[in-house]
């Protein structure tokens, strides 16, 4: 079994999660909350903005020059591919996606998350230690759009299905490099090592996880030492 694979397999039950979870099942259903869709677009748009600068990071630590250009390309795609997919969802409340994103928000699930990426980035030479952390975004999303557009109880009437029309085709190419990119960065790395790569591709997962959540409750920041609001 591939490293890559080996990763895969491991996740399988967070993914479950995810899929099973308030935010996927409402998006299914086409009845996610006005509040939960401005929440994840707002954090998303902070996210996909550090992942952007993160891809510039990787670019010193590659190479071949092929992925050198695959990262240049996928930097545009973030910026500006994933807008559709934004877009769609702001189509579902009737409000404008420029308008919903001019309110900024940094949750602290997604400050976690972000955080998680760049500290791999900074302590780590080896690039499979970032792609590690960052290769979940893509790999859940597509996971989890094929499966919506096989379930019978997805809502073909709203436009929630475009999100999920989108992230079930356009993350495969991204989910092949990085995948292609981990087997061939961990061929020489020792079993320590691999497990730590295999603990930042499962914490990241978690974190897909609770950034879904986090959009679903309005997650909030709050310094009066209890539970966040």
């Amino acid at each position: 079994m591939s490293f890559s694979k080996e990763l895969r397999v491991a996740a399988e039950p967070i993914i479950e999660d995810i899929y099973n979870d308030g935010f996927i099942q409402d998006l299914l259903h086409g009845e996610l909350s006005k509040q939960a869709v401005r929440q994840y677009l707002r954090a998303d748009a902070s996210y996909l903005k550090e992942f952007a600068n993160l891809y510039a990071l990787l670019i010193p630590k590659m190479s071949e020059l092929e992925d050198v250009k695959f990262l240049v390309d996928q930097i545009e795609f973030m910026l500006e591919g994933e807008v559709a997919a934004h877009e769609s969802l702001a189509a579902f409340i009737n409000e404008p996606y420029d308008e919903i994103v001019k309110e900024k928000v940094w949750p602290p699930s997604g400050d976690h998350y972000i955080k998680h990426m760049y500290y791999n980035a900074y302590a780590h030479e080896n690039a499979a230690y970032t792609i590690a952390a960052m290769a979940p975004c893509p790999y859940v999303y597509a996971v989890i759009a094929k499966r919506a557009m096989q379930d019978q109880n997805l809502n073909r009437d709203e436009k929630t299905v475009d999100w999920f029309e989108f992230y079930s085709t356009e993350m495969d190419e991204l989910v092949r490099v990085f995948d292609d990119l981990m087997d061939r960065l961990t061929q020489q790395c020792t079993e320590n090592e691999k497990n730590e790569i295999k603990e930042n591709f499962l914490q990241s997962t978690l974190h897909e996880r609770n950034f879904f959540n986090m959009a679903y409750i309005d997650e909030k920041w709050n310094y009066r030492g209890d539970k966040y609001e």
